[in-house]
This record gives C-alpha cells, structure tokens and sequence, in this order.
C-alpha cells in the first residue's frame, strides 16, 4: 500500500510540475509574441512616418519650384514684355504729337513695329516654357525630339535619343511630367556634371514604358545625401510620384549617371 501511495504522490508531483512548466512556456510564448508584435507595430510605425516625412518633403519641392517658376515667369513679364509695351505706349503717344515729319513718323512706327515683334517674340518663349507647343500638338516623341535637338545645337553636348514605343496623345498631362523630367536631367547634366554625351531611350517592357537615362559628366558620391536630395532630384522624385512610378539612380565620381524610371 505504501508503495502505491508513493508512486501516486510521485506521479502527482510529475503531473503538478509539467503543468507548471507547460504555464511558463505558455507565458514565455505569449510574451515573447506580445514584444515581437510590438517590436513590429513600432517599425511599422516608423515606416509611416517616414513615408510621410518622405510625401511631405516631396509637396514642399513641388511647392518651392512653382513658386521659383512664378518668380521666373513674372520677371519674364516684367523685364521683357512690360517693359518693351512701355516704351510701344510711349511712343504711340508721340504720334499724337503736332507737326511731325514723315521721316518722324516713319521712324516713331519702325520702332513701335520692332518692339512689338520683340515682345511678341518673347512672349512665344514664355508660352513655350509653360507648355511646348511641339509637345501639346505632336506628342512626347515630338518634344523630346525637339528638346535633344535644342541641347545638342548648344554644341556643348552631344544628345543621343532612341524611340522604342508609341505614346498616345492624349495622355500629354503624364508626359508634360516626364518631358520636365528629362529637362531637370539635361540641365544637371550640363551645370552640374560637365557631360558631353547624353543619352535617352524610351522602351516598353510587359506593357510599362521606362525611360532610361545616362551621361558621362563627373557624377557624385551616391553617399552623400546632398547630392541626392538636392532640389532637382526633389523635383524629379516628385513628378515621378505623380506618375505613379519608380526611379533607380546610379553614379559615381567620374562615371557620369545613370536614371531608368517608368510611367
């Protein structure tokens, strides 16, 4: 009997401290998943907030080149047209005046002529910074046609373009963004990278057009968030946000830079 009674008691205290044991597992496992999930909750979090930092940092580019493009366009207006339609009323107004001579008039008309095709001149320019007419009219092939011409006539910079697709018309909100785009890259390229060979290649690839992009100039430091968080490259990151797509970028120092970003 007393061998019986102990075994019992034996098995009794078996069973108690499994039980115990199986408790602190289970805990272990319920706190080990709570802080795990926590820990996870936390970098998504961070996450977020990174992203919203990235979004508000994006918005703040947008905001800051209209408003350095309102200042442009308005010292355009001013510098050249207004001041030019100035000097036209100004001498408009002394064709009003009595007794003048032939060769007065002549000269007073000759110079409200002159000015007002300058004016007029200047004033395609300006419209034609807001909105390429080529572009508007022909579609992106055209206007990036025209705008490599424009660099490559410069004789500062050779441009090579290469059309492997077919852009619809009426999709000229999306490519005014990424003919901004290639105009952002050109410039870096030529004041801030010295290139003298740019290329450009538009292709197609499952049904997503990219565009892909390089020069030879003296590039930079992909370290170095300066040169990558400058405002042009804000302002490209931006556009390319808009069009719902994503950019890679490679360089370094002397071996120029390469971008490919889709639409």
């Amino acid at each position: 009997m007393k061998v019986n009674t102990l075994q019992e008691s034996e098995i009794i205290e078996i069973i108690v401290y499994s039980f115990i044991a199986f408790l602190l597992m289970g805990l272990v496992l319920i706190l080990f998943f709570y802080f795990s999930r926590k820990k996870i909750i936390q970098k998504e979090l961070e996450k977020k907030d990174l992203e919203i930092q990235y979004q508000k940092e994006l918005l703040s580019a947008v905001i800051i080149t209209q408003e350095e493009e309102r200042k442009r366009i308005a010292q355009d207006l001013h510098d050249d047209i207004s001041s030019k339609l100035n000097i036209v009323a100004l001498n408009s107004h002394l064709l009003t005046t009595p007794n003048l001579s032939q060769n007065e008039i002549h000269e007073i008309t000759a110079n409200i002529i002159n000015l007002t095709g300058k004016a007029l001149d200047n004033s395609r320019k300006i419209a034609h910074g807001l909105l390429p007419p080529v572009l508007e009219k022909f579609g992106l092939h055209a206007g990036v046609e025209e705008l490599c011409l424009e660099f490559s006539s410069s004789q500062a910079v050779k441009v090579n373009y290469e059309n492997k697709t077919a852009f619809d018309i009426r999709d000229i909100d999306k490519h005014l963004h990424v003919f901004r785009i290639l105009q952002e890259l050109m410039n870096n390229s030529l004041r801030h990278g010295k290139a003298t060979v740019i290329a450009v290649l538009f292709e197609e690839k499952n049904g997503i057009k990219n565009c892909c992009y390089s020069d030879n100039g003296i590039g930079f430091e992909m370290k170095s968030d300066e040169n990558k968080k400058g405002l042009g490259m804000k302002n490209i990151e931006s556009r390319i946000a808009f069009l719902n797509g994503k950019m890679t970028l490679e360089s370094a120092l002397n071996k120029g830079v390469s971008v490919v970003f889709n639409f």
